[in-house]
């Protein structure tokens, strides 16, 4: 059963000291949600500000989102943080560093008015197209699509599924989207719906990890990813790209 009367819309944002790409980031959300207020939804954009150091609320502010703050440095609990202030029936992540555009925000919205949705990604696509990290992206997506694995720069859920699991696991520092999609698809399962990763309109995503840190750097994060996986995700000392403060 589809919907068939207004739905709204939460997207949120979590930021660490994002205040170089957030300002960008805010206008092309804000841009690419003409796709839900053509279809009469209300919007709604909340920012968790993860204890940032720099002008990141400030940004946000000025741009008109709303603000909650989340002491504790950890992308999974700033995005609880988010979710339990958002209003939505929906609830979209977004980094702060990506731009969704609103093609995009279309086939989510075709998604929602289905009614047989649960929850969903996007493919990705960086914002530089060297032939390394072009291929290693084109890898991702070919086993995002077809494992169902949905990447933390870009999620749609419908709230009340979120709020049911109980979120993002606030145990890992990493990978906690796809912990987060295991349990979506068992959900999915269980109630006859489905998890999509659109591709037609991939989520344009930043580059910076791979100019803020030297192959070495991001060799040896992989390597420990692969092969102590298990500490690489559960401490943030080992999962420092996200959480050592380089922006």
């Amino acid at each position: 059963m589809g919907y068939f009367k207004p739905v709204k819309i939460s997207v949120v944002i979590p930021a660490f000291n994002e205040e170089k790409l957030l300002a960008e980031s805010l206008v092309e959300i804000k841009a690419a949600a003409a796709s839900f207020t053509a279809r009469q939804w209300d919007f709604e954009v909340v920012v968790c500000d993860n204890n940032s150091t720099d002008r990141t609320a400030e940004i946000a502010r000025a741009a008109g989102a709303r603000v909650v703050f989340e002491p504790f440095n950890q992308i999974g609990r700033a995005r609880n943080t988010g979710a339990a202030a958002a209003t939505g029936d929906w609830l979209i992540f977004v980094d702060a560093d990506s731009h969704p555009s609103r093609q995009l925000f279309d086939a989510v919205a075709e998604q929602i008015s289905s009614g047989r949705c649960l929850a969903g990604g996007s493919t990705v696509k960086l914002d530089q197209q060297r032939l390394g990290p072009k291929l290693f992206t084109g890898l991702w997506n070919m086993f995002s699509r077809r494992l169902r694995w949905l990447a933390g720069s870009f999620i749609f859920v419908e709230a009340s599924v979120f709020r049911r699991l109980g979120g993002f696991s606030t145990e890992l520092y990493a990978a906690e989207e796809l912990e987060l999609s295991q349990r979506l698809k068992q959900c999915a399962r269980q109630e006859k719906k489905r998890i999509v990763v659109l591709h037609r309109h991939p989520l344009l995503t930043s580059a910076r990890k791979l100019n803020l840190y030297t192959p070495k750097e991001l060799g040896v994060f992989f390597l420990r990813s692969i092969f102590n996986h298990r500490r690489a995700v559960r401490s943030r000392e080992a999962a420092y790209m996200w959480y050592d403060g380089r922006r």
